[in-house]
């Protein structure tokens, strides 16, 4: 896995309002005795947690509260092993009871190294009714010098008794900018970025996305629908038979094909009111700028409504082939 920078600098950049609230915490002695970090996955919620996590316990702390990354205790909570840290992920779907009962026990215990002792609690809302109640039990009654941090993609999924207990920090999904800027930069072509950065906001996904021959096929086929699109119906229910229907099969290449789709338009769109920079299929701007010219904004906007309608009929498991025949047929009209 792929994982956001660990530093103050850089996790700042993408998270400016909590990690200024737990800087200050930390430089204050001041720290809650339980965080819920909730947001998207891929927002930096783990990384800040271990980040916490090196700034209570480095050894050479510089300015009060960024961790050193050079000494023993930064080192080992980088590799997973200081004993005084421990984190707690679902055992298969769910985080049991006894996983609770069990970290409770090592935090009864006095610190192996240090008065202090912390725990994150990953995909919080994934805990069973009985690990919650007894997670309560443990937040009720803080040992001092203990701190909790819970993770969370579900909020509203956890017991409002357990939330009512924690201060919550929000993390907001990765701007659209920073998410291009970090993909190029891991290797990912510039034209394709801007598309891929459409589509998930979580880095890992999108680096899995521009190494998946599916997702690139996809993109081709989906070009070569809009373009047959503007010719006569016989001709587009052909392309389908041929090519659509064989690349999407299942509900959720369906999907990402229509998402797909909907940029071409949406990139059509920016192209009208003058806003190049914003077209996401790169590679085929000057086609696209053509395209532009021979519709009205109107007719886009019907259009991508359209795709909209068949994005919520997919999801209400209507039949996909009959779906796309219905939508190219739509796609059309005008």
């Amino acid at each position: 896995m792929i994982e956001l920078s660990k530093s103050w600098e850089e996790l700042e950049k993408i998270q400016p309002v909590a990690l200024k609230m737990i800087k200050n915490s930390i430089k204050k002695s001041r720290l809650a005795h339980a965080y819920l970090f909730e947001g998207m996955r891929g927002t930096g919620k783990k990384e800040t947690g271990i980040l916490v996590a090196k700034s209570l316990f480095c050894q050479s702390q510089v300015d009060g509260y960024i961790p050193c990354e050079k000494c023993n205790n930064c080192t080992r909570i980088n590799h997973g092993n200081h004993p005084d840290i421990h984190i707690v992920e679902p055992d298969g779907l769910s985080i049991k009871k006894q996983q609770i009962q069990l970290l409770q026990e090592e935090f009864s215990k006095t610190g192996v190294e240090s008065n202090q002792k912390i725990y994150m609690i990953i995909h919080a809302d994934r805990m069973t009714v009985n690990a919650a109640n007894s997670l309560l039990k443990f937040l009720e009654e803080p040992h001092q010098q203990t701190f909790a941090i819970l993770i969370t993609e579900q909020m509203q999924k956890m017991l409002p008794t357990i939330l009512s207990r924690c201060q919550t920090l929000s993390f907001r999904p990765l701007s659209n900018d920073y998410l291009i800027h970090k993909l190029v930069e891991l290797g990912v072509k510039k034209d394709h970025a801007p598309i891929i950065a459409q589509l998930t906001n979580n880095l890992d996904e999108a680096l899995a996305l521009n190494e998946d021959d599916w997702f690139a096929q996809a993109q081709r086929i989906v070009v070569k629908l809009y373009e047959v699109l503007k010719k006569n119906p016989l001709e587009t229910m052909v392309a389908l038979q041929e090519e659509w229907f064989l690349h999407f099969k299942d509900k959720e290449q369906v999907d990402r094909g229509l998402d797909l789709l909907l940029l071409i338009f949406k990139d059509l769109l920016y192209i009208q009111i003058g806003k190049q920079g914003q077209v996401v299929f790169v590679s085929e701007i000057l086609r696209l700028e053509q395209y532009a010219l021979q519709t009205t904004g109107r007719r886009l906007a019907d259009q991508m409504t359209a795709i909209l309608d068949a994005k919520r009929k997919l999801q209400a498991n209507m039949n996909p082939q009959l779906l796309m025949e219905q939508l190219v047929l739509r796609l059309q009209e005008g």
